[in-house]
């Protein structure tokens, strides 16, 4: 039969036997004698047994083959190796980046201006992801601990991408924006007019409870994120050896990174794409320089869930083990924690049934090291998490910037500083060959040297000037704290907030405020004149050949800060020291527990994280903002919508308190996890655990006498019928090269 190899062995009895292998490719290779192997003793092909049932087993166990459902094509074996997992986790690990380090955090305040939303609420929409990985971590790496991995993370992927369609909806439900229409906020002398009428529609009532859309969006990005995480890096570990675990983990790691890094950066470009399609900015005085300016921050969702679906797809090809699983295994040496070396988790069977769940959580909960560095990793979450989601807002806020210029400038400074120690830390891991005990004293130092950067935020920005906020105060404020005698005539409401700048430096409510009277349009810039509260030295423009006086624009004022390339220089080091903490204390989790704990250990410590760490952090750094606002939008029911305005050296200081006390508890918890961890025996684990021994054995022998005669040539038989397989044996327990 075409495509069929037939070889002759001895069986048992001495009496010939046929194995038959399917294969595209299969051919002899010389032993050590280098004759024609068609010519070789029978004898001596007993030695290679091995390789040919165990590729035979490859193949005919449909748990090893890639493919979906039955439809499992020769042409997908060549990918079961774990450079193409590797490749595809990389892949996920970036779009989730994406998602939720990146298109996130950069239109948090666009939709926080948007909807009304206070920063509490934002940093709640945040939270979701994290309160969804807590209640779905135990089920799924439990279950997936011992199942497919791959299709948990495919299906993972299918939810995360379902995730963000349902985050861009309230761009679809919610209508035009406001400034989409002409508006027309300027004075207007004794006469009263709808522009400033305090009523409210329906509609304005109702923006704020689009929260709870972004509520169930955000979620589901965190139930689709859960397996990527934990299963991912398992799948990873169990399938490349101990010294290559660290490199290959720090490349996952940092192409998680890269996704936030186009996050940020294509993020902060759509910002400058106007929300409304079909709408004409520059027809409106619009540009994104405008503090009314409301980018197309839903674009990136929609891309984000077309993306999600296609690298779903090879994701659940893979098989649920690949070949090289069980030698991999067999070649580790365990540094789990000693205390556990006579437990039941040295069992290979543990874990596979949910009676063992309260044993093997018992186990990791007794752990000192285990339970120190996930609170170690929990005080790196209430950081990263705090930072990640309002980093941009305090940069918008402290130096005056442009939404989507905030974006830009945190993206290009922190995402490299992230991605080099993360990539770095994984490769001083491997380089130095570190044990447990060095990889958490290395943890030590350099949380050390990223506290001592932490003191950067008490660096602060004089607050602009804000008429009837903190310059320029009114006399009645029983009536508008914004109302002066320059603008008493003007009837002027509160709820249009439509915030321009005067050429004397100070910003104003609404042109009405300033008692602007005429309006002039340049390009894509709106311009005021005639402004009876504004007192400076006036700028004179050309507009369509007329001479004009303009006295405020709708831009942000400057507040002449000069802290700007100080605070990103060190940023960036904050940024790149903690993420070299972050390999290396993943390394040594995954080492001081059991082989057969380390998905469920990996679940139990970023449920800690989670719990204690990320969903806290951006509601408690969310509140410390809103702490230092001055001045609410007034909404339509009566509640406060987003804040307008905030006080710089309050923010900073709320920032500081919470940053260097969280750095402070890490290096606590890192040098508790190391007095206390206690090193195992140098033997291997399957050595000093025969049961595991003769398992493995058992499983590549497959019950075939071999040869036991050292002087007999070798005749090692290789199988290629894929590239990514080739086997060459001469010994029984160590049967193939892979």
């Amino acid at each position: 039969m075409a495509g069929t190899d037939t070889l002759s062995l001895p069986s048992e009895h001495n009496a010939p036997s046929t194995l038959s292998i399917s294969s595209s490719k299969s051919y002899l290779i010389p032993g050590c004698d280098e004759s024609p192997c068609t010519e070789q003793p029978a004898s001596k092909t007993s030695g290679s047994v091995n390789s040919v049932s165990e590729l035979s087993d490859s193949f005919a166990d449909t748990d090893k083959l890639c493919g979906w459902g039955q439809f499992r094509p020769f042409c997908l074996q060549n990918f079961r190796t774990p450079h193409w997992v590797l490749f595809w986790l990389c892949w996920a690990g970036a779009l989730q980046g994406l998602i939720v380090n990146g298109f996130i955090n950069v239109v948090i305040t666009t939709i926080e201006k948007r909807y009304e939303l206070k920063s509490t609420e934002s940093g709640l929409i945040a939270g979701c992801y994290d309160i969804a990985s807590f209640i779905f971590l135990i089920p799924v790496t439990y279950l997936g601990g011992t199942r497919s991995k791959p299709f948990f993370l495919g299906s993972g992927l299918v939810i995360l991408a379902f995730g963000s369609l349902v985050f861009s909806l309230p761009y679809f439900l919610a209508g035009p924006y406001t400034f989409s229409q002409e508006q027309d906020f300027h004075c207007h002398s004794g006469l009263p007019s709808v522009n400033y009428s305090i009523t409210c529609s329906p509609d304005d009532s109702s923006l704020s409870t689009y929260k709870y859309v972004f509520f169930i969006g955000q979620f589901l990005h965190g139930v689709g994120a859960v397996p990527l995480y934990t299963l991912g890096c398992t799948y990873i570990d169990e399938n490349v050896p101990t010294k290559m675990s660290s490199m290959y983990l720090g490349i996952f790691y940092t192409m998680a990174i890269v996704g936030p890094a186009i996050g940020y950066l294509l993020g902060g470009q759509l910002l400058k794409i106007y929300v409304d399609f079909g709408v004409d900015a520059n027809e409106l005085g619009l540009s994104p320089s405008s503090t009314v300016w409301i980018g197309a921050w839903w674009i990136g969702f929609v891309f984000s869930a077309v993306i999600g679906l296609l690298i779903a797809i090879p994701m659940l090809a893979f098989p649920k083990t690949l070949p090289s699983t069980a030698k991999v295994k067999a070649g580790k040496v365990s540094e789990m924690h000693q205390k556990l070396e006579e437990s039941e988790a040295t069992r290979v069977s543990f874990g596979s049934s949910i009676s063992d769940l309260p044993a093997s959580l018992t186990l990791l909960v007794t752990n000192p090291t285990f339970v120190f560095l996930s609170l170690a990793g929990a005080s790196e979450g209430i950081l990263l998490a705090g930072l990640a989601t309002f980093l941009p807002k305090l940069i918008e806020s402290q130096f005056s910037y442009q939404a989507s210029f905030a974006a830009f400038i945190v993206g290009t400074v922190t995402i490299p500083g992230a991605g080099g120690g993360n990539l770095l830390g994984g490769y001083i891991v491997k380089r130095f060959k570190m044990k447990c005990s060095s990889i958490i004293r290395m943890c030590i130092l350099f949380s050390l040297i990223c506290l001592a950067f932490s003191f950067i935020f008490i660096l602060h920005c004089p607050d602009a000037n804000f008429a009837g906020v903190n310059t320029k105060l009114g006399n009645d404020k029983s009536v508008s704290k914004f109302m002066l005698d320059c603008n008493a005539d003007c009837l002027c409401s509160d709820r249009n907030y439509d915030p321009v700048c005067g050429v004397d430096n100070n910003i104003y409510f609404s042109p009405c405020y300033a008692g602007c009277r005429t309006v002039f349009q340049n390009y894509d810039k709106k311009s005021y004149g005639s402004c009876s509260c504004i007192e400076d030295d006036l700028t004179n423009m050309t507009n369509m050949a007329t001479n004009i006086v303009i006295e405020a624009t709708r831009e942000k004022c400057n507040n002449n800060c000069t802290h700007g390339p100080l605070f990103l220089a060190v940023i960036f080091m904050c940024m790149f020291f903690t993420f070299l903490v972050s390999m290396p204390s993943l390394s040594a989790t995954l080492r001081c527990v059991a082989e057969t704990q380390k998905s469920f250990g990996l679940g139990i410590q970023w449920m800690t994280v989670r719990l204690l760490g990320t969903i806290p952090a951006p509601i408690l750094f969310g509140w410390l903002i809103d702490k230092s606002c001055v001045l609410w939008q007034d909404s339509c029911d009566d509640q406060q919508g987003s804040c307008l305005f905030y006080n710089n050296e309050k923010m900073s200081a709320n920032i500081l308190t919470i940053v260097c006390l969280v750095k402070f508890l890490s290096c606590i918890f890192f040098t508790i996890a190391w007095y206390t961890y206690r090193p195992p025996d140098s033997a291997p684990s399957y050595a000093r655990n025969p049961s595991v021994y003769e398992s493995h054995d058992q499983s590549i022998s497959k019950g075939v006498q071999t040869s036991t005669n050292p002087n007999e040539p070798c005749l090692g038989i290789r199988f290629a019928p894929y590239q990514n397989e080739a086997f060459t044996s001469c010994d029984a327990h160590v049967s193939s090269v892979l």
